[in-house]
């Protein structure tokens, strides 16, 4: 059973029945999906939700499909992690680690937009599906499309992580390399899109694919004992995650699953290419495109699209948005790995890099719960690691040759207190 009741401008609210379009013919603002909230009361009861599948598809009422779906069956309810030793050495008392860099198949949160929009293109009738993508998308289409028996066509910049052209190319994919930054991939993407009948994920079935993000959110309200922190960090690239995460709480709040949110949410963008928090530091609605030069890649879109909602979210929550300059990305992920054990690409350097900052600024104060989202998994942009993570001690197969190695070096080597066992 679908709850959906169609398509509605963001602008204008003129209302759309289902099917793949997302901008609207009369004023061009971008369309999202429309529910009946009132059935959902009714009919769609928390106790419901709690006895749903260990997956993102526990969510199924609130999300656009009508049938069954057809990938990301053990996609999301990735773990939320209490990260007390991160959470001290930042001086904070309740702090977590929203981690979908262990997000089924494809290691980042993607994963969740990605099943959503594919079930809905086989309803629609495609056969061939495709995205402009940063990295993560291309993988998680490229790997979820061959598990649902698509065509595929995945678009890439160029220049992009080696770890994520190999992510996608081993699902065999045709993957088409574009010499240019990722607006520019998305730009021809549009054109491809107007001229042949392939369902692109984050274009013509771009609505669908953005509620997918809404259950980011909804596994952290669960999560949290059906509550809300009162701050978030959300990395913002295209601008959706961060309107749908916000959008997961006030959907839950209306159908009085939690109490009223007062999350404020916190943009977080690399200063190599940081629109939304220029905006925001600005205090514009003007959104100035800018070209990218960061090693955040992942977060490289100088002309989001969803970024004048980025911002109205940010506001309309009280948070705020700061950026990360690529020195910070590095060393926040070494922090993250250092303290929590968990290894994090670029993106979520970011936004652990921007939530110390928030702290040591007072702007989260340090006496309150936050949430650092992490979406996307370190192995895919080891790259940016490269000569600033120190390198092995090499040695003889000896203990004489391993002793002699730390005297040169001055280390001296712990004794240990375990137990003697004989």
């Amino acid at each position: 059973m679908s709850y959906v009741k169609g398509l509605k401008c963001r602008e204008c609210e003129r209302r759309y029945p289902k099917e793949a379009l997302y901008v609207c013919e009369y004023c061009f603002g971008p369309l999202e999906v429309e529910y009946d909230y009132e059935r959902l009361k009714k009919e769609v009861p928390r106790s419901k939700i709690e006895r749903g599948p260990k997956s993102l598809w526990r969510y199924r009422d609130f999300l656009p499909i009508d049938g069954d779906p057809v990938s990301g069956l053990s996609s999301g309810f990735t773990p939320l992690l209490r990260a007390e030793n991160l959470g001290r050495e930042l001086g904070v008392h309740e702090l977590y680690i929203k981690d979908d860099s262990v997000c089924h198949p494809t290691l980042s949160f993607k994963d969740r937009v990605v099943c959503v929009a594919l079930s809905k293109a086989k309803e629609f009738g495609f056969d061939t599906t495709a995205c402009a993508s940063t990295g993560n998308l291309a993988n998680s289409v490229s790997a979820q499309s061959a598990l649902a028996n698509f065509k595929r066509f995945i678009f890439i910049p160029a220049d992009l992580e080696l770890g994520k052209v190999v992510a996608s190319l081993v699902y065999h994919p045709t993957v088409v390399a574009v010499e240019g930054n990722y607006d520019e991939v998305n730009r021809l993407c549009t054109e491809i899109a107007g001229r042949y009948r392939w369902a692109f994920v984050n274009i013509n079935i771009r609505p669908y694919y953005a509620e997918g993000s809404k259950t980011y959110g909804f596994e952290i309200a669960e999560q949290l004992g059906w509550t809300t922190p009162k701050h978030i960090v959300v990395p913002v690239a295209g601008g959706s995650l961060i309107t749908k995460i916000w959008k997961s709480f006030k959907e839950f709040e209306k159908m009085g699953y939690i109490d009223k949110v007062e999350t404020k949410v916190h943009a977080a963008q690399a200063e190599g290419c940081c629109p939304v928090v220029t905006a925001l530091r600005e205090k514009s609605d003007i959104i100035k495109p800018v070209k990218p030069k960061t090693i955040a890649k992942s977060l490289a879109i100088g002309n989001p699209a969803d970024g004048f909602y980025a911002v109205k979210t940010v506001r309309n929550s009280g948070g705020s948005g700061e950026g990360a300059t690529d020195e910070e990305i590095v060393e926040a992920i070494k922090l993250l790995a250092r303290t929590e054990g968990i290894f994090t690409e670029t993106a979520g350097g970011v936004t652990v890099a921007v939530a110390k900052k928030l702290i040591e600024e007072g702007i989260i104060p340090k006496d309150e719960s936050m949430v650092i989202s992490i979406t996307g998994n370190g192995l895919k942009t080891q790259e940016a690691l490269e000569g600033k993570i120190g390198h092995p001690i090499k040695i003889r197969p000896s203990l004489s040759a391993f002793e002699e190695a730390f005297r040169e070096k001055g280390v001296s080597l712990p004794r240990g207190n375990a137990p003697v066992t004989r």
